[in-house]
């Protein structure tokens, strides 16, 4: 059995332990020794971080073979199209890689959301919308960069559920502690290589398979 943190990342904390003279990190907020995170989240982003001292169970969550999906609540700004929510469902040419197939739906009305510090920015003549996008990879700034892409710049973006380990209840800083078996994870994805990116002809990109349909867990936040 092996010890696994479900921490709440702040805006703002950088995903390290050692001191940075600009930004507060973990070490401002988790006290265990001996714990390191299991993948990272983008200093400007917000909500789960999973932590552990097992190396193996660090593996099996960060490593991107093991597929492990990964939720994000993201308020855009601009008003969303199903042509632009296709075009992330289908995988986006980000020019360095095209991304995987997404399952990508448009929250019917903004999640209740602890209030950012600081606050979002917005733009009054700029209509704004929140995405529910689920992806397995998690190349640095993906999410961020698939909704540049397709026009939908992103303004806030929170990481909800990892696998399936959710954020459910836990508050900007907060964490809880799991006891978890490496034989009860989610074993999908072993087997199978990461998906190449679909092949390019006459200089235009094949459209990728949609990703197959699940249900998707929807979860609840109290306003703090």
């Amino acid at each position: 059995m092996s010890q696994l943190i479900l921490f709440n990342k702040p805006y703002g904390v950088i995903c390290q332990f050692s001191q940075h003279e600009l930004h507060p990190t973990l070490k401002d907020h988790i006290a265990l020794p001996g714990v390191y995170p299991a993948g990272r989240l983008d200093t400007d982003s917000e909500g789960l971080l999973l932590l552990t001292g097992d190396g193996e169970l660090q593996h099996r969550i960060s490593d991107p073979r093991w597929k492990q999906p990964k939720t994000y609540w993201v308020q855009v700004e601009g008003r969303v199209s199903e042509a632009q929510l296709q075009a992330l469902r289908d995988g986006v040419d980000l020019g360095d890689f095209v991304t995987q197939p997404a399952q990508v739906r448009q929250l019917p009305e903004p999640p209740a959301l602890w209030e950012r510090k600081p606050p979002v920015r917005f733009r009054k003549t700029v209509p704004d919308g929140w995405l529910e996008i689920i992806i397995s990879e998690g190349k640095n700034r993906q999410v961020r960069r698939m909704t540049a892409k397709v026009g939908l710049p992103t303004l806030r973006l929170v990481r909800v559920a990892v696998g399936p380990w959710q954020l459910d209840g836990l508050q900007p800083g907060e964490m809880r502690t799991l006891t978890v078996s490496l034989a009860d994870l989610p074993r999908t994805g072993l087997a199978k290589p990461a998906a190449r990116a679909p092949a390019r002809q006459g200089g235009r990109q094949e459209p990728a398979a949609p990703a197959a349909a699940r249900a998707v867990p929807r979860f609840r936040f109290a306003k703090k």
